[in-house]
């Protein structure tokens, strides 16, 4: 019925006991259910500029982390804190 995955076994469970339920009050409506957690893009052009977009503000944030140490380890020689 189920994969042996958690996160597709009680969705499934919910389901079967619903349709149930609703079988015992004979009801011809039927609940159905499916299981997505994430969200799939099928154009590969967006997936290639997310990230490049993503790759490109790592390589920012890359070089501009090593200044901003050397600047504060220099700020505290001014002051001599140590």
């Amino acid at each position: 019925m189920c994969s042996a995955e958690p996160i597709n076994c009680f969705p499934m469970l919910v389901n079967i006991l619903s349709n149930t339920f609703l079988r015992l009050f004979n009801s011809t409506a039927r609940i159905r259910i499916w299981s997505e957690p994430f969200h799939s893009t099928q154009n590969t052009e967006i997936e290639s500029d997310v990230f490049f977009i993503c790759l490109s503000y790592l390589l920012i944030l890359a070089a501009g982390l090593p200044p901003h140490f050397a600047v504060s380890s220099m700020e505290d020689y001014k002051v001599k804190s140590m």
